[in-house]
């Protein structure tokens, strides 16, 4: 999206007036900053590296709740655990480091405009009045937090893609002449990693936690409850029609392990925003991954505070999962998830299915599995969670099902690589479509 905002500023304005920034906030892919350095030569435009790594890691924001609660000012990023916390951070310290690079122009601020690939999905996802006047926040986009609108109310942004979805942006780029390689290429969330790494520091545990692991065994093993006459099946009939009920008996004779995590994920139920538990599904026979997604669009049908459901690859999950890594924006948990994503993407690439999924977000997941409930050693291990995406118009969406739209072979490849990072504790894939769950975890 930058790239094409980039080249058509730089088709339509002389060369003097476009200055390009590209601002690295510490949480790039390997190696992105590069590329991007190099992508954006290519075209002829003059790029400004800014590398702003502690003005992020450091940064805080003001939040102001809007229900009548004063604002406050948060915790630094590093030290921040909530989603929508963090991308209000990261987005208020790109304008604050921008602002700073106009103040060493020799330009008056006054004729200086800040550029920006705006979308329509993002503007639509945080709720922007510029697409509606009631429309139900599902997550805070970097370039539409509140300073980004503050200067978009005093006229200091300009946003040509504003009103495309990623696939017109993608035709508007081949029409400038770009190359695949800029127009083609997986999109990468303007916070960067910081927002693939879920934080925590306690397990989240509500008073629903429980009900939920019982009602997720009766589900699983839906033929034994029925015959049981389990008191919790009522509420897997209401939410559920005949030929579903069906599709459970038929599941539950593959012996699948469904066990509830205690970490929440951003998802949209209803078109409202959701920050819901994750269940992962696991067996110890060779995976049916036609019974997982139905188990994957059932569960949260059914259980509507679960938003995300994932297949755990190795032996079933036995032991239940009651605590989490610690987890931050510590330089480890980036150095970890960077190297997890770039063997996970450089897989796809050289298997040449790269064209065959829209985005493959990789996510540090605070987990770490096969610890025994009473064992009193920390837990210190963490997972990673494959999120393998297609879709059209990143609005909606549905996870690429393996043997369909990637050969069992290089997923099970690119869980192998993980695999040989340290820390590494098990791997996930997400098979949750959009909706319930968004493209990213947070």
């Amino acid at each position: 999206d930058s790239t094409v905002c980039a080249a058509l500023l730089h088709k339509a304005l002389p060369q003097e007036q476009v200055i390009a920034v590209h601002i690295n906030n510490g949480y790039m892919r390997k190696n992105e900053s590069l590329q991007v350095e190099q992508s954006l030569k290519k075209l002829g435009l003059k790029l400004q590296v800014v590398n702003a790594w502690h003005d992020f890691s450091d940064a805080t924001t003001t939040i102001t709740p809007g229900n009548g609660e004063r604002s406050r000012v948060t915790n630094l990023l590093c030290n921040t655990i909530m989603p929508e916390e963090k991308r209000k951070i990261i987005g208020d310290a790109f304008i604050r480091v921008a602002n700073d690079l106009i103040q060493q122009l020799e330009t008056p601020n006054s004729e200086v405009l800040l550029g920006q690939g705006t979308l329509r999905p993002d503007l639509i996802e945080s709720a922007s009045e510029l697409v509606s006047s009631n429309a139900s926040g599902i997550k805070t986009h970097h370039n539409d937090t509140d300073l980004v609108r503050a200067m978009r109310s005093q006229g200091k942004v300009v946003e040509p893609l504003k009103d495309f979805h990623k696939d017109e942006v993608r035709q508007l780029g081949k029409g400038l002449g770009l190359s695949s390689e800029f127009v083609d290429r997986h999109p990468f969330p303007g916070p960067g990693l910081a927002i693939r790494i879920l934080c925590a520091d306690t397990p989240i545990m509500d008073g629903d936690f429980i009900e939920t692991q019982v009602l997720l065994k009766v589900i699983t093993d839906y033929g034994v409850n029925v015959r049981k006459k389990h008191a919790l099946l009522g509420r897997v009939d209401v939410s559920t029609n005949e030929c579903e009920r069906h599709e459970l008996l038929r599941i539950g004779l593959l012996n699948f392990q469904a066990t509830l995590l205690p970490i929440k994920s951003v998802g949209v139920q209803g078109d409202r925003r959701s920050y819901s538990y994750v269940v992962g599904l696991s067996t110890d026979a060779e995976p049916s991954w036609e019974s997982l997604m139905v188990l994957a669009r059932l569960i949260p049908k059914i259980c509507h505070n679960v938003n995300r459901v994932c297949y755990i690859f190795g032996s079933c999950v036995r032991e239940n999962v009651q605590d989490i890594t610690p987890t931050f924006l510590t330089s480890t948990a980036i150095a970890t998830i960077r190297q997890a994503d770039y063997l996970a993407t450089q897989v796809l690439s050289e298997s040449g299915y790269m064209d065959k999924v829209s985005q493959m977000p990789v996510v540090l997941i605070p987990i770490h599995f096969d610890r025994e409930t009473l064992c009193r050693s920390p837990s210190c291990q963490r997972s990673v969670a494959l999120r393998p995406f297609v879709t059209q118009d990143f609005m909606t969406g549905r996870p690429a099902m393996p043997g369909k739209h990637l050969p069992l072979s290089v997923i099970n490849k690119m869980v192998a690589e993980i695999q040989s990072v340290p820390g590494i504790s098990r791997v996930l894939y997400d098979l949750t479509s959009k909706p319930p769950g968004t493209t990213e975890w947070e």
